[in-house]
């Protein structure tokens, strides 16, 4: 434990200090929850995205075949110009957001190329596009579960070790405090029987028991 003060404006510190972790404790707490449930929302949307990708490529198996006739039809058909990314706020943590991708088709002669290629084109534009959705909710999930840790970090801090040495210290010094009272008032008492009263009082009983003799 860190060494404290043992005076007054010490105990008002640290039981100041102590409401104060204690009032936040709750908001951190309840912050940690809503990003775990965040994060398991973040998943399930990531998973479900995977499965319409591994579905959309199941339907492209047919294809393969015709691939493999002329791979010069597919080969650069469809490339990725942009992501479109919009921004949102979860939790106070700023993640990116999922909107549109922009594409370069390649230019095919339609009377020299067989009519199964706009489909692949159109396949494979919706496999990038599922692709960079995917991303999307992968960079979120790992900024959230960033913030998570540090949100974790800091309720085990407030919870076992802040909290705690404030109650410690507040314990220390109020029984440092209590001592030193009962001394100072044990020292008044002492001194009180010491004054020159005291002493005069006791001088007179004895006179008195002399007279009376």
């Amino acid at each position: 434990m860190v060494k404290v003060k043992l005076t007054k404006t010490e105990l008002k510190a640290r039981t100041d200090a102590l409401k104060r972790f204690q009032r936040f404790l709750p908001m951190l707490q309840l912050k940690k929850q809503q990003l775990q449930s965040e994060i398991a929302g973040i998943a399930a949307k990531e998973e479900e995205t995977s499965a319409r990708e591994r579905e959309l490529r199941d339907g492209l198996a047919r294809w393969v075949g015709l691939f493999a006739t002329d791979e010069s039809l597919v080969e650069g058909l469809v490339r990725v110009k942009k992501v479109n990314f919009g921004t949102a706020n979860i939790a106070g943590v700023s993640i990116p957001t999922f909107e549109s991708i922009e594409t370069d088709v390649k230019p095919v002669d339609p009377w020299e190329t067989p009519a199964w290629v706009d489909d692949a084109a159109a396949a494979a534009e919706k496999a990038l596009s599922l692709g960079c959705e995917r991303a999307v909710y992968a960079e979120q999930r790992r900024r959230v579960e960033e913030e998570l840790r540090q949100t974790s970090q800091r309720v085990n801090l407030f919870e076992k070790v802040k909290i705690p040495e404030c109650k410690e210290a507040i314990r220390v010094i109020k029984i440092a405090l209590g001592d030193e009272q009962t001394a100072a008032v044990t020292r008044g008492k002492i001194a009180k029987s010491r004054t020159p009263d005291a002493a005069s009082g006791g001088d007179q009983v004895a006179s008195a028991g002399g007279d009376a003799a």
